[in-house]
């Protein structure tokens, strides 16, 4: 497995790193394949990255025959549009890269938990517009998802937001229209790729109502949707078992929930690209 740090490289300096989980090929079975990959990106609120959604999340992707990568981005004070500056240079480095790492290029699929899930959306919504082009330097084929796995997210700023997410995002640019701007529910269109997405009914934290709202807001744009609502489970359950549990607490184990995973890989498995 090639493992490596890779410092992430936007207009602007930034601290943010890519960690690589890339399955080797041997001559014994296929010196040639090539893999989807899912880009992780862990929740925390835009405060900080989790790393109970980093590594053992990674670890279940590589278990099923995917790459994956985490993208430790910039959290607070850092603003809009900075984090999804680094993701987008990182799903182009990635699609760069692709044949030296087993990369199939059309299947870089990105993942996210919480405001990690925020993250994911806004480049599945932003790809193509103009001004992250100019803001990253990058076409819009080269900084584009294939695909969207999205864990409990962040994604509207109204009535049912996770202010904190939001505020922290904003930062000192908070504005109505950023604020507008960064309710992903209203800016779904036929640009976004096909999304997975999961959530339980009981999070109490970002509120079901996030993911239904931008379901339905792909449903309306007949984008390909596969949404899964768990009964019971508070917010940030990650794998929600024993590995990625918070022990001084027991948080985390939620067994209705942890087939999600197995879920996941088979859209993954399934996705065409």
């Amino acid at each position: 497995m090639k493992y490596n740090i890779i410092p992430v490289q936007t207009p602007k300096a930034t601290d943010a790193r890519l960690y690589t989980y890339i399955l080797d090929n041997f001559e014994e079975i296929d010196s040639n394949r090539t893999r989807p990959l899912v880009l992780i990106c862990p929740g925390g609120g835009y405060e900080f990255t989790s790393d109970r959604e980093a590594e053992a999340v990674a670890v279940q992707y590589i278990a099923r025959g995917f790459h994956a990568c985490v993208l430790r981005y910039s959290v607070a004070p850092a603003e809009f549009p900075q984090s999804l500056c680094e993701l987008a240079w990182s799903v182009a480095y990635l699609r760069e890269h692709a044949k030296e790492y087993g990369i199939k290029p059309d299947k870089i699929i990105v993942s996210g938990f919480s405001a990690g899930g925020h993250l994911a959306a806004s480049l599945g919504v932003f790809w193509d517009k103009d001004w992250l082009a100019k803001e990253t330097g990058l076409t819009a084929e080269q900084m584009r998802p294939n695909g969207l796995l999205l864990s409990y997210p962040v994604i509207t700023s109204g009535t049912y937001a996770h202010h904190g997410s939001i505020e922290n995002l904003m930062g000192t640019k908070k504005s109505k229209e950023l604020e507008e701007l960064l309710s992903l529910e209203h800016q779904v269109g036929k640009q976004v790729p096909p999304v997975f997405i999961w959530h339980t009914l009981t999070d109490q934290s970002v509120p079901i109502q996030n993911t239904l709202m931008f379901t339905e807001a792909l449903v309306k744009n007949q984008v390909s949707v596969e949404a899964h609502i768990f009964p019971e489970g508070l917010h940030g359950l990650s794998l929600a078992n024993e590995e990625t549990q918070i022990t001084e607490t027991g948080f985390g184990i939620q067994k209705r929930c942890q087939d999600w995973i197995t879920l996941a890989g088979k859209w993954v498995a399934d996705l065409e690209g």
